[in-house]
């Protein structure tokens, strides 16, 4: 079993967009079982690969969450649709900001499709927590974090919780944008 050390915020690569899977190969198959693997051992519901530090379009799930009919462990080159305006309101946290949670909003219903490791093409329909889960996954593929969703006094509430944060010591400061997407 290979549990990989999950980067933090105020790592560079959380902020980069990550690149397009081109070959669906052994390395691909690897990098899929360590996100499976490292998802498993956290206890949370996505991981994505910059957060292990591997800049690709590649992000994992518990296969357990609600909806979740298909028990897909992972998505390759995510593509999200929304097919309506609704909405939802909801704590989330992230496994790159250890023990922060905030009242995230998030549309309800997404339609995600993208590739297996197989390169075979797959399509997700999700609500509630799995839809939540697919996109905040796929914003770390974009280099934005959960922070970056909330409005000014909710990013000052993570920043200094961050600061006050034990894990945080030797990171360079976390870079949050000042208007959310």
């Amino acid at each position: 079993m290979t549990v990989l050390d999950i980067r933090k915020v105020g790592d560079p690569v959380l902020r980069k967009p990550a690149a397009e899977v081109t070959d669906f190969d052994a390395e691909l198959h690897r990098l899929v079982k360590d996100l499976t693997e490292t998802l498993a051992d956290s206890g949370g519901a996505g991981l994505a690969a910059p957060q292990i530090g591997v800049s690709l379009r590649v992000f994992a799930i518990a296969p357990e969450l609600p909806g979740n009919d298909l028990k897909l462990d992972h998505l390759v080159n995510p593509v999200l649709d929304f097919p309506d305006e609704e909405t939802q309101d909801g704590f989330e946290g992230c496994l790159s900001i250890p023990g922060i949670y905030l009242d995230t909003r998030r549309r309800r219903n997404v339609l995600a499709k993208g590739y297996t490791k197989h390169g075979d093409p797959v399509q997700v329909v999700g609500d509630g927590i799995l839809a939540r889960c697919m996109q905040h996954e796929t914003d770390h593929l974009d280099g934005i974090l959960f922070v970056d969703r909330q409005d000014a006094a909710g990013r000052q509430r993570i920043l200094d919780a961050v600061r006050e944060a034990s894990w945080f010591e030797g990171l360079p400061a976390p870079a949050v944008r000042t208007s959310p997407h």
